[in-house]
């Protein structure tokens, strides 16, 4: 895995530290929002305008700058890299900087100390930072453990590059799953995701949604569209995975009520 070159001190840090910026779907700019405030840093988050609304609304409770931008995820990382040179602001960008990897790599090390053994582990797949931090656990913790990355058929930046083993950029995005919608690989994190990834997948639209609709029925639980990515994976491909003990991340739950419902009616 990448060093940590100390780039990327700010979400972690225990000191106060310069104004801070990053690109998000929802979910990076909640989490910087929210330790931001905790020790008094000016946070700007750059989003799409076409963001989940759930998501923009709680990064603005969270007391951070929002910023929107017309256009998808590529534009708002390009936005937010512009306001860092302008400003001086730390960039943090998603998958790139450590600790947005060793963030999730907690993930990873809380299914090794309590899962008993298992098969196979299902992580979401877009910036790379899920996939890279867990996946980097498991290998080393958990042994022969297989690792499977899981994307939308109409977001296959990623899993195109995993398998191509260089980065593939595509063209505009077709999936419900925001938080995974990326369309422009970063080189330093595939190159990451080749060391820990055995597979990476790619499923439909249809799938997601049987995959929030059997979460909430079954488990109680109101997975936004990426968080659901491991079920969908796995009613696709149920002989690959019938009769073995397989982990799955549910990694959000930001939703947006009238377009959640629809989706699990």
């Amino acid at each position: 895995m990448r060093k940590n070159t100390g780039r990327a001190t700010v979400v972690g840090a225990s000191r106060p530290a310069g104004p801070v910026v990053c690109a998000s779907a929802g979910n990076l700019g909640q989490a910087l929002a929210w330790s931001g405030r905790g020790r008094g840093l000016d946070v700007t988050v750059v989003a799409s305008r076409h963001a989940t609304a759930a998501k923009l609304e709680r990064i603005r409770a969270l007391g951070a700058r929002l910023e929107l931008v017309d256009g998808d995820h590529e534009l708002a990382r390009e936005r937010a890299a512009t306001i860092a040179r302008r400003d001086g602001s730390r960039l943090v960008e998603d998958s790139l900087d450590l600790e947005t990897c060793e963030g999730a790599a907690t993930i990873g090390l809380e299914l090794v100390d309590a899962t008993p053994t298992f098969d196979a582990v299902l992580l979401a797949l877009g910036g790379g930072a899920l996939a890279t931090g867990v996946g980097h656990v498991v290998r080393s913790g958990a042994p022969g453990t297989e690792v499977i990355c899981v994307q939308p058929a109409g977001a296959p930046a990623m899993t195109r590059s995993w398998h191509a083993r260089r980065v593939v950029t595509t063209g505009p995005t077709a999936t419900i799953a925001d938080g995974v919608a990326g369309r422009r690989p970063i080189p330093e994190v595939l190159a990451d995701l080749l060391v820990v990834a055995d597979n990476a997948v790619l499923v439909t639209e249809a799938s997601i949604i049987t995959g929030m609709r059997l979460l909430l029925e079954h488990a109680g639980l109101v997975a936004e569209p990426s968080a659901a990515l491991g079920i969908a994976a796995i009613l696709e491909d149920r002989d690959r995975f019938a009769g073995r003990h397989v982990v799955t991340v549910v990694c959000g739950g930001n939703v947006d009520l009238s377009a959640y419902r629809d989706w699990v009616r």
